[in-house]
């Protein structure tokens, strides 16, 4: 089948296989989670800038909406494909039933390099994508976020394209879009604050301390990335590194972040900056640290390198950044790995609330949203630990059990149609 061929979605795959066999899980249920509920493919023609047309592939995959409308971001890079985003609709999916929100797993994307596009062919791309997968879109049957290379001005092109079409305002089509057209509060630092809220739930059960002492390496400096390294330095701890597509920059004496944002604001770029060493992506892994955030993409812990990671505990603020074959080697060393499913769900929760402030009409503040957000992601990394001990497993397999269970029982009691 075509999406098993990607090595994200084989992971997945593996790690839900893993999960059912421990819970002794309905293997009709197992055989319904193993492929999408639907996967379209569509042609988005551009015309460019300088008058020819230029067609990109674009999809969107519903994976599982048993428990709700499908929820899950659209990626613009050059890598994506089919199998790949099949894969990360189906941890969306887990995702959302683990944090027990009323959503179903969706994901979306174009394959293109999206910095090659002048801001005139990026918004005639997304309003042309959004208008060829426009009958699987809306508040009430598939809302899509940003991801990796889209952001809220996509989101908010998207909401127009999708309300010219309607005749109406519908800006719960998206979540986040800008404030000034419904966006919620906190959503933008939502990934990144929920990656960093896990860490201090782990850091009480490792008995481990978050203060100057406490090094931090980030690979990914991106939206997730840069929201996590502020929450972490505003507690305490000194974060030693930090990476982005041209490479990392370590002080071990810790970075001046501030700094930092300021030269990057400036430069685009990490590749350069004066007051570190550079270093690869890959050696940013390796390096001696207390807690490394894997924030950037898919597939980079590996087995290559597993048994080089000398951080104490992982979070995984990317969507699958472990390999199936690495998380085993690190569950074998002892190293304290808070999944994707858990670690980065505050991005689709504070969605969700952004989606009920819509639906309502009734806004909340920036406080309340971090105040329940913060409710959410440490009573769902209390359940997962508390399984993990149990059944002595992986926090990785611990999620899933705790998700697929909410998933099947909702899967069991609206029976099979027809």
């Amino acid at each position: 089948m075509i999406w098993e061929e990607s090595s994200l979605f084989k992971n997945a795959v593996k790690q839900l296989d893993r999960a059912a066999a421990i819970m002794n899980l309905d293997p009709n249920i197992l055989t319904r989670l193993h492929t999408p509920k639907r996967a379209i493919i569509v042609s988005v023609p551009v015309r460019m800038d300088d008058g020819h047309i230029e067609v990109f592939e674009g999809y969107r995959v519903h994976h599982n909406m048993s428990l709700g409308p499908a929820k899950g971001g659209i990626r613009y890079h050059p890598d994506v494909n089919l199998s790949e985003v099949s894969g990360l609709a189906m941890l969306m999916t887990f995702k959302c039933s683990l944090m027990s929100l009323p959503l179903g797993g969706a994901k979306g994307g174009i394959r293109v390099d999206p910095g090659r596009l002048s801001r005139s062919e990026l918004q005639r791309m997304t309003r042309r994508y959004t208008t060829e997968i426009m009958p699987f879109i809306g508040p009430e049957k598939d809302v899509p976020a940003p991801d990796v290379g889209t952001n809220a001005q996509v989101m908010a092109w998207i909401v127009d394209t999708y309300s010219q079409i309607k005749g109406y305002s519908v800006p719960g089509v998206v979540t986040g879009k800008p404030i000034e057209i419904g966006g919620s509060l906190g959503r933008v630092e939502a990934t990144g604050r929920g990656v960093v809220y896990t860490l201090i739930e782990a850091a009480k059960f490792k008995n481990m301390a978050l203060d100057e002492s406490t090094t931090v390496a980030i690979q990914g400096y991106g939206n997730v990335g840069s929201a996590a390294a502020k929450k972490i330095s505003k507690i305490g701890c000194k974060v030693i590194a930090v990476s982005d597509v041209s490479g990392g920059v370590y002080n071990k004496n810790g970075l001046d972040l501030d700094h930092l944002n300021e030269f990057l604001l400036k430069n685009k770029v990490l590749k350069g900056y004066p007051e570190a060493d550079f270093v690869t992506n890959a050696e940013l892994l390796e390096l001696p640290c207390d807690i490394l955030i894997a924030a950037a993409m898919e597939g980079q812990i590996t087995e290559a390198n597993a048994n080089n990671i000398k951080a104490k505990v992982i979070a995984e603020g990317a969507n699958g950044p472990t390999t199936d074959n690495a998380d085993e080697i690190l569950f074998d060393r002892g190293i304290h790995v808070i999944p994707d499913i858990l670690a980065n769900a505050g991005g689709v929760t504070v969605s969700y609330f952004e989606w009920v402030q819509g639906l309502q009409q009734l806004f909340w503040s920036e406080k309340e949203v971090n105040n329940k957000l913060w409710d959410i992601m440490s009573n769902t990394y209390g359940k997962v630990q508390n399984i993990a001990v149990e059944k002595k497993c992986s926090m990785r397999t611990a999620a899933l059990i705790t998700s697929v269970d909410h998933l099947s029982k909702a899967m069991l009691l609206r029976g099979f149609f027809p």
